[in-house]
């Protein structure tokens, strides 16, 4: 298992990268293998300064950094040595087994796509969030902010990849699948999701439960909630922002941390042809570590391959 990391994306680069690389090779053992990717005489200061050997790991040199605020279709054309294209290049190729980045939200998705190439029938690949929902269950919501408008075929092939993924990383066996609404009714909604309800309602694909509303998330009704990537985003920020004050109102409360983003890493990028998982720009080393061991688990998973097999039979029956 080999997992590369982008030491120079995130808004704590190169501390919590280097830091949640550390914590991650302990946690998956000799098995893994985890290469840092950036300006080498940087990773290596890092790593002697953590008291690290820097042979534990493997370091591929860059010498060009995408920026946080650049332009992400132009940074990925014109940086062809940054950190983001050189991961992703390296996962195409083979070499390793997934990247993972807190760098440019941008950069990474039009890397991911361009560079790594859509799984054949992906209209649109899309990117999730896990959210705690009690007692140890987790939901993926998606899209949260890769397509934030979305055609009905679109987000029915959403729902196709969230099957996929949460049978394949996270082996819940015939997941739910609801669609984001403003009712619980067939006929409420913009023409957009009443259209995907009525592919949704007739496919054989996953498992439809029909409409959900924002408060059901926590209710548990569904496994998975698709949405365009605008009410995704929306959604997810929220959530950001009640677990940051409630933790300052209740720090003592240990329930309120299962609401911590830090505690999911990331999901993959759903619909491309390698594992790439795209981080939040604060990410801590924490966080970073649970992306690596989500990498991990898409790659021991097959997830792409499964993905891929999906679609075939998908585009066979249409």
């Amino acid at each position: 298992m080999r997992i590369g990391v982008d030491i120079m994306g995130g808004d704590y680069a190169p501390a919590a990268p280097i830091e949640g690389a550390i914590l991650a090779l302990k946690s998956l053992g000799p098995k893994a293998g985890i290469t840092l990717i950036g300006d080498e005489t940087l990773i290596r200061s890092e790593l002697q300064a953590r008291g690290q050997n820097p042979e534990a790991f493997s370091i591929v040199h860059t010498d060009q950094v995408i920026g946080m605020e650049e332009s992400p279709t132009k940074a990925v054309a014109s940086k062809p040595r940054s950190s983001i294209n050189v991961g992703l290049g390296m996962v195409k190729q083979k070499a390793l087994d997934g990247f993972v980045s807190a760098g440019n939200t941008g950069a990474m998705l039009v890397a991911s796509v361009m560079g790594l190439g859509k799984i054949e029938g992906v209209m649109r690949p899309t990117i999730g969030a896990l959210i705690e929902i009690g007692e140890g269950r987790k939901a993926l919501l998606c899209d949260v902010g890769a397509n934030v408008d979305c055609k009905p075929e679109v987000l029915m092939q959403f729902g196709i990849l969230a099957r996929v993924f949460l049978e394949s990383v996270h082996k819940i066996q015939n997941p739910r699948i609801g669609l984001m609404n403003v009712g619980e009714e067939e006929g409420k909604g913009p023409e957009a999701i009443k259209l995907a309800h009525q592919l949704m309602k007739g496919t054989d694909k996953f498992r439809f439960v029909g409409n959900v509303e924002g408060r059901d998330i926590y209710r548990g009704h569904a496994d998975a909630y698709v949405c365009d990537g605008f009410t995704g985003k929306v959604v997810l920020k929220f959530g950001e922002s009640m677990y940051e004050l409630l933790k300052s109102r209740f720090p003592a409360d240990d329930f309120i941390e299962t609401f911590n983003f830090e505690n999911y890493g990331g999901v993959p990028v759903l619909g491309v042809k390698g594992i790439s998982i795209i981080g939040h720009g604060i990410s801590t080393a924490k966080a970073v570590e649970r992306m690596i061991l989500s990498a991990a688990l898409a790659a021991e998973g097959e997830l792409v391959a499964n993905i891929e097999a999906a679609f075939a039979s998908f585009q066979s029956d249409n």
